[in-house]
């Protein structure tokens, strides 16, 4: 049985809180609901991102989702090792 939005977008949240890194592809978050299809899954992530609860990253060649404040952690911490 499918989840609701709201508690695909909580598994959502908890997924990218727990990730090794901090920048997740958007098929990272299927394994959220594996009955739920891929383009709502993709929707549901863009409507966090309307929410101001997750933002997209790019690498420049491929858009990830990520969490803002795991991404602003990465690059104070990159920024703090490349001053040493």
């Amino acid at each position: 049985m499918a989840l609701s939005s709201d508690e695909i977008k909580a598994a959502m949240l908890a997924k990218a809180e727990k990730a090794p890194k901090p920048q997740l592809y958007v098929k990272d978050f299927y394994a959220c609901d594996p009955d739920t299809k891929p383009r709502a899954i993709k929707n549901i992530a863009n409507d966090l991102v309307k929410e101001g609860k997750l933002m997209f990253w790019s690498s420049g060649s491929t858009t990830m989702y990520a969490l803002p404040s795991r991404i602003k952690n990465e690059e104070t911490r990159d920024e703090a090792e490349e001053n040493k």
